[in-house]
Parts: structure tokens; sequence; C-alpha cells
């Protein structure tokens, strides 16, 4: 691997990405400062963890940058369950969105276990 876009974790938290933006746009406006900044910062913290990691060079600082990462996807989950259970998002948005966070979650444990070994 040359870069960390050729990681397809990367390349998959980058989609989550766009997704989280779009959701968050029909949000109401009183939120810009809440939920809908809190969420897009956890979504951005993925792949921007991912590439600062990758990009330092030392195993070590890698791995705890992809924990990093890890963090920031346990924290957007519990937002897109609050906006979930808030009515700013449809159970077919959440499952939509938590099924691709959950398969990032996943690559980032494997790639986390992989390193450590």
């Amino acid at each position: 691997m040359n870069s960390y876009k050729d990681l397809t974790v990367w390349q998959k938290s980058i989609d989550l990405c766009i997704i989280a933006y779009r959701i968050t746009e029909s949000f109401p406006k009183n939120e810009l400062y809440g939920l809908i900044s809190q969420i897009r910062r956890c979504t951005v913290a993925i792949p921007s963890n991912i590439a600062e990691g990758q990009r330092r060079g030392h195993k070590a600082e890698y791995i705890q940058f992809l924990r990093i990462s890890f963090g920031s996807g346990a924290e957007l989950e519990t937002q897109l369950f609050i906006a979930l259970k808030i009515g700013y998002i449809s159970q077919v948005e959440f499952d939509s969105v938590n099924n691709l966070l959950q398969e990032i979650m996943k690559m980032l444990n494997k790639l986390i276990n992989v390193l450590q070994k």
C-alpha cells in the first residue's frame, strides 16, 4: 500500500462523510451548532485520522490514530441514534448510514489487529 487513499476503509469513510452531510441538511437550523456540527465533525474525523496516522510513518502512531477513528465512529453511532429518536432521520436513513458505519468499524478493528501483530 502506497497511500491511505488505497485503503477501502478510507474510501468508505469518505462515502460516509458525503451521506452524513446530505442527511444533516434536512435537520432544523437550530441544530447547526448541535447535532449537525457533531455528526459532521465525527464523520470527517474518521478518514482524516486514518490519513494522518498512515502518513506519520510509525506503526504505533498509526494504530493510535486508527483507534481515534474508531472512537469517532462510536460517537457518530450515538449521535445518529439520538437523531433517530428525536425524529430528525427515519429508520431507513439510520439503517443505511449505520450499516455503512458498522462495516467501517469492522474494517478499522481488523486493520488495528493486523498492525498489532
